[in-house]
């Protein structure tokens, strides 16, 4: 049986690279677009997906609140797999409910993990109205907690050495064939974290920014914004290189909204 799935995301970028990514999973029937919250409660009524992917930060009505529009009109709820270019404590709070959610850029691999769950919930008939109205209460009542003390040191291995270097001092990373290289001011060697994911949960989401699904940044380390071709940009890091490190589509809202350009 088909799923038949919604994609709702205020940037068209990211919900052209979603549907593209979605295309190379045949159970996947993608039935509509919505670019914000207002459409996405409409779409959602219409259509009666099984699944929507939903974009958490869009102006007007958000990811939540499309969620609490739906709870409070008795909509028959879908499965939700939340979208979030990065917010710890969102990401937190679904894993707590057992929502689903992928982080901006897209990777196919995570997408693939979160399709594998939802089909499972879909095949057994698993209602999800109890774990989103948990979440919808969680987040009304809570708001964002301060977060845990981090590790303030990160080990790098270079030229048979392991050294620590503070966390404030990593300018950036940077993932090639599943190797992480960590790059400070005065060097750079591989680091003993394993994905982009786990490293960017040691770091300060208020800090550290994945710009492009291939590096993460330190945003008080960037020297130069270039604008680039089709409306993108490239950073200039403040390396002794001046690394630069491109900007994905999907990413120039929340570069704008950092840097307040």
């Amino acid at each position: 049986m088909p799923i038949n799935t919604l994609i709702i995301d205020d940037e068209r970028p990211a919900r052209d690279e979603l549907t593209y990514l979605l295309k190379g999973f045949p159970e996947i029937n993608v039935i509509a677009h919505g670019k914000n919250g207002i459409e996405a409660v409409a779409l959602i009524k219409e259509h009666e997906p099984d699944l929507v992917f939903l974009d958490v930060q869009m102006p007007g009505l958000d990811g939540f609140g499309v969620i609490k529009k739906l709870v409070e009109r008795k909509v028959r709820l879908p499965q939700i797999v939340f979208a979030t270019a990065y917010d710890h404590y969102a990401v937190k709070a679904f894993e707590v409910s057992a929502v689903d959610y992928v982080l901006k850029p897209f990777d196919k691999a995570r997408i693939a993990r979160a399709i594998e769950r939802v089909k499972k919930m879909v095949e057994a008939n698993t209602s999800p109205v109890d774990r989103l109205e948990t979440l919808v209460g969680q987040l009304g009542a809570a708001g964002p907690q301060p977060r845990a003390a981090q590790p303030v040191k990160l080990l790098v291995k270079s030229q048979a050495r392991m050294i620590l270097i503070d966390a404030d001092d990593m300018i950036y990373a940077s993932i090639q064939d599943g190797a992480i290289t960590i790059f400070a001011r005065d060097m750079e060697g591989a680091s003993n974290y394993r994905t982009v994911e786990e490293l960017m949960e040691a770091l300060d989401p208020g800090v550290f920014w994945r710009p492009h699904r291939s590096y993460l940044v330190n945003i008080n380390h960037i020297k130069e914004v270039v604008p680039w071709f089709k409306s993108s940009y490239m950073l200039k890091m403040n390396d002794k290189r001046a690394s630069e490190i491109p900007v994905s589509r999907a990413q120039t809202k929340r570069l704008r909204e950092l840097l307040k350009l």
